[in-house]
């Protein structure tokens, strides 16, 4: 996809000299080309404030995924998990709109944070896990700045890339549906619908309601439907905690009350907790398919929303060419950097940014604005903390479906395209590792193809790529072979 650093001509150009912007613009206006792109500062204000609203919801979700025990079996505390996720969405976003100059929002990408949990942290410790989203952000950067973004981009079949995203959906759902007490580890089934095949409690009962309200708010196309849902829940929750109806110790995380003042001080202690040894244990093999998978899981949604984005606001033109677009991707690059060093996992740029753009938000403005709202929240940590885990699974549950619904671009009749991609959708979540899901897909791809005569068509970089996830899946015996323990 060629790239052009040269701003498109706005309606205003196009329409001749006697319709170009006046002379006299203020300095805001002129950096942000805000007039030259047919927006006012009042549009980019409420575009930037929509955006916010619409995302706001990663407060609550980027914590509940990062909650669990690392491998030496320590934790992350909320409070400071949250003030982590707020500043490096608000560094990242501002970045991207003084940088960027684009209606870009970036905050911690759940599938990043998925990959944190379930593959990273039960085999390292948090800040070496953290470390691994540096070493990510890194990787993009390189990727960018050499050109070798583009190589991948094209490399890897359109079908699979959907079945990542799909994959991941999947994935994040189970873990909205654990984490709310919805489905258990059964008995005498791997899973059951609660702790004995029944739902128990009022918590559980309560995220399903507030799941059924975000999907009846999105279906009448509410802006912000999965804040509205979380924030009714969260109200039902301190109505039925304050009344007694539901006793303290029945929620996951606390009993949804405030203690103290709804403002505190920001809690920076993760903040630069970044290791990059201690690897020895895993071994080498292990850390590159780690790398390999948040790269995977940061790079191509990127590319993909930002192009959509951009479109949705009329700065890409028909060949998918956008002003900046070499930038945005740098800096959503260096938000996984960012994103480890704050201890909040790696950020990525959010489609919920295409609410701005609905707004009219066409500039730079927009995401300054977005960044300030998510500066400000560092200092309403109390207040984010009383959310329930219940309540804040269901939003995990909804991401998990939108992101299900790549499903409509993949061709199901043919056979080559709809096995790699069920295998990759399926094994994500039944194996509870993202790294197994994208290795089947490009193993069963690859291996069916060649079975067609169609070797030809497959290309240098999948053929490598097999070969690396054939070593990933007989790794076991490959080392009894060798006698390495």
């Amino acid at each position: 996809m060629t790239q052009q650093s040269v701003e498109p001509r706005t309606t205003a150009e196009d329409a001749g000299a006697g319709s170009r912007v006046p002379a006299g613009r203020s300095w805001l206006d002129r950096y942000f080309h805000i007039s030259q792109r047919g927006s006012t500062v009042a549009t980019e204000v409420r575009g930037g404030v929509t955006t916010f609203m619409a995302m706001a919801y990663i407060l609550l979700l980027n914590p509940l995924i990062l909650s669990g025990k690392d491998a030496a079996g320590d934790t992350l505390g909320q409070k400071s998990l949250i003030t982590a996720t707020a500043f490096a969405a608000a560094a990242t976003t501002l970045l991207m709109g003084f940088v960027g100059k684009v209606p870009l929002a970036l905050a911690a990408g759940l599938s990043v944070s998925g990959v944190l949990s379930s593959q990273v942290a039960p085999q390292m410790t948090w800040p070496q896990a953290m470390g691994m989203c540096v070493m990510y952000g890194v990787v993009i950067m390189l990727l960018v700045v050499t050109g070798l973004r583009e190589l991948i981009m094209n490399a890897i079949p359109l079908a699979l890339k959907h079945g990542i995203t799909m994959g991941i959906g999947l994935f994040i759902a189970l873990i909205g549906f654990y984490k709310a007490g919805f489905v258990h580890q059964g008995k005498a089934t791997p899973l059951s619908l609660g702790p004995a095949g029944e739902l128990a409690g009022w918590p559980v009962l309560l995220f399903a309601g507030t799941l059924l309200l975000i999907f009846m708010l999105q279906a009448r196309k509410v802006p912000g439907a999965i804040l509205i849902g979380i924030v009714s829940g969260t109200v039902v929750a301190a109505i039925l905690n304050g009344a007694g109806v539901v006793k303290a110790g029945a929620w996951s995380n606390g009993a949804p009350e405030l203690h103290g003042s709804a403002v505190s001080m920001p809690d920076f202690s993760l903040f630069g907790h970044v290791e990059f040894g201690g690897w020895g244990e895993v071994g080498a093999m292990t850390v590159g398919m780690i790398v390999f998978t948040l790269v995977l899981a940061g790079f191509f949604d990127a590319m993909a929303t930002i192009i959509g984005v951009g479109t949705e606001a009329k700065l890409a033109d028909d060949k998918g060419r956008m002003p900046g677009l070499s930038k945005a991707l740098f800096i959503d690059g260096a938000g996984g950097a960012i994103g480890g060093v704050a201890g909040g996992s790696g950020q990525t740029v959010f489609i919920e940014s295409a609410t701005g753009v609905g707004e009219g938000a066409r500039t730079g403005l927009a995401s300054v604005v977005t960044g300030l709202f998510f500066a400000a929240c560092l200092f309403f940590t109390p207040l984010t903390a009383i959310v329930p885990q219940e309540v804040a699974s269901a939003a995990l549950v909804v991401i998990g479906a939108m992101m299900l619904m790549n499903a409509r671009h993949v061709d199901w009749a043919d056979r080559a395209t709809a096995i790699p991609v069920f295998l990759t959708v399926v094994l994500m979540p039944f194996t509870y590792t993202i790294t197994t899901g994208v290795a089947a897909g490009v193993v069963s791809y690859v291996a069916i193809k060649a079975a067609q005569g169609k070797a030809r068509e497959i290309g240098a970089f999948m053929w490598g790529l097999t070969a690396i996830f054939l070593v990933y899946f007989a790794l076991n015996p490959i080392e009894s072979w060798l006698g390495v323990h």
